[in-house]
């Protein structure tokens, strides 16, 4: 896939993660998915798609446990 082809389809799961927010665990994984792609192909990954990569690392670090909810 092409750089610009990647970096919109990086901006489609960013609008998909604002508009739904109860899906972003499986929408941020689908962007580490994106990242990985451009990291892969030697295309370089612009700054502002780094600093929410790692915003996004740092929210999955911080976040409660997934397994907490769940019935025992």
């Amino acid at each position: 896939m092409a750089f610009e082809n990647l970096k919109a389809a990086i901006l489609m799961l960013l609008d998909e993660i604002e508009k739904a927010p109860e899906d972003s665990h499986v929408l941020q994984e689908e962007l580490r998915e994106k990242i990985s792609e451009l990291k892969a192909l030697g295309m370089p990954v612009p700054d502002d798609i780094t600093r929410l990569e790692d915003a996004l690392e740092r929210d999955l670090e911080e976040g409660e446990d997934p397994f907490d909810n769940m019935p025992v």
